[in-house]
């Protein structure tokens, strides 16, 4: 019996071994997220902003959705309502002229109502920022391309538990069934090791392993192969293990401080201790396994080819992908000079292993120079508003 196969015969065990374990290891429940009432008028520089961008975005989202069946619920509690309190939205969004920011904005304000996000007493949490990864490669093993980036297993099976439970959702479990039983994955260091060799899992070979490793952590990148052209690579699967950010092991150590961590940091770091550097980025025990795409663009979790400047990354427990968000924070300017006031209407189109909590997001910035620039020095404070449809009630405390 195949690996796949055997899979799909014991996804019934797994599930009941996956649900005891999150029973066993679920944490105490954290402070109740609210959402309060506000007016556009609250929301700092709404009336500055290009909507027209977010609906760009909004439209990728609604594609999607014309694709689910209409009375799916979108959120945990259907915060945002179903399918098909949206299909008259995404009809007003797909009839405005492109790119005319005051149309745009009079949609928002008449489609939707923006509630302030709380958690207890806390109004702001942390915002950072992912771009897709750029990188060098070839097609075949040799000289300076020895590091695989490496196709999903047909072993590994994901499941995601809020399909099953609600009050399970945004939780998601993965590992190999063998004998019936659910078995972690192979972790970083092991795979690092040869867990996986020979099985003809690898894409492409890359002349860098720290090249490699950010690759993971933004979850999507375009490698420039050595005999021509591009491959450009998405997410496709995750060993399941937890994230762990190896510039907390590094402040630890005192190799850097919280005022000085962040990925061009953490690069310097890496290439000037070679020989530390491997058993750092073991630490983080997750390990993503990519496919190749042929889209324009990277794609989020959502299914939807991200909008520099405009996606955003969320945690789904808290907020369903698809929603427009506005958010009120800051980032690092291009040029070193200082941060820069960052007040923007988003979309949530995509989730990461970092991106936990209510008010916690992952700004997309795209896929140049500049992008990787802001993205790696992003570690700002800052709040957000959910701007949920006007024809659904008025929610109270949100769910969790």
């Amino acid at each position: 019996m195949s690996g796949r196969a055997a899979a799909i015969l014991a996804i019934p065990v797994l599930i009941g071994l996956g649900l005891g374990l999150w029973f066993v290891t679920k944490p105490s429940p954290p402070p109740r997220l609210a959402l309060v009432p506000a007016a556009f008028d609250d929301l700092a520089g709404w009336a500055d902003d290009n909507h027209a961008a977010a609906v760009t975005a909004l439209a990728r989202s609604c594609a999607r959705w014309r694709r689910l069946p209409a009375d799916r619920p979108l959120g945990r509690g259907g915060i945002a309502g179903t399918v098909a309190d949206w299909q008259p939205i995404c009809a007003a969004a797909l009839a405005l002229p492109p790119g005319t920011p005051a149309p745009a904005r009079a949609f928002f304000e008449t489609h939707f109502r923006p509630y302030a996000v709380t958690i207890g007493a806390a109004t702001e949490g942390l915002f950072t920022g992912y771009y897709e990864a750029a990188l060098r490669g070839s097609r075949a093993p040799g000289g300076a391309f020895t590091t695989p980036l490496l196709a999903k297993p047909d072993d590994l099976v994901m499941v995601d538990l809020g399909r099953f439970r609600d009050d399970l959702a945004g939780a998601r479990i993965a590992g190999r069934v063998v004998g019936g039983r659910l078995l972690p994955y192979a972790t970083r260091a092991e795979i690092d090791a040869g867990a996986l060799a020979g099985r003809g899992l690898e894409l492409v070979w890359v002349d860098d392993p720290v090249d490699a490793f950010f690759l993971q952590i933004q979850g999507s990148g375009r490698v420039a192969l050595a005999d021509g052209g591009d491959l450009r690579l998405g997410y496709a699967g995750h060993n399941g293990h937890p994230y762990f950010a190896i510039g907390r092991e590094l402040i630890r150590r005192g190799a850097l401080t919280r005022e000085t961590v962040s990925m061009q940091s953490i690069r310097r770091w890496l290439a000037d201790n070679p020989d530390a550097a491997a058993e750092v980025m073991q630490l983080n025990a997750s390990f993503i396994f990519f496919r190749p795409l042929d889209t324009d663009g990277p794609l989020g979790a959502q299914g939807v080819v991200l909008t520099p400047g405009r996606s955003l990354a969320v945690d789904r427990r808290h907020v369903p992908l698809g929603l427009p968000i506005w958010l009120d924070a800051s980032a690092p300017s291009v040029d070193g000079g200082g941060d820069r006031p960052l007040r923007r209407l988003m979309v949530a189109q995509d989730t990461g292993g970092a991106i936990r909590g209510p008010i916690r997001g992952d700004v997309y910035w795209g896929g140049d120079a500049a992008a990787a620039e802001i993205a790696g020095r992003m570690k700002h404070p800052g709040r957000w508003y959910l701007l949920l449809p006007r024809s659904l009630p008025a929610p109270g405390v949100a769910a969790h």
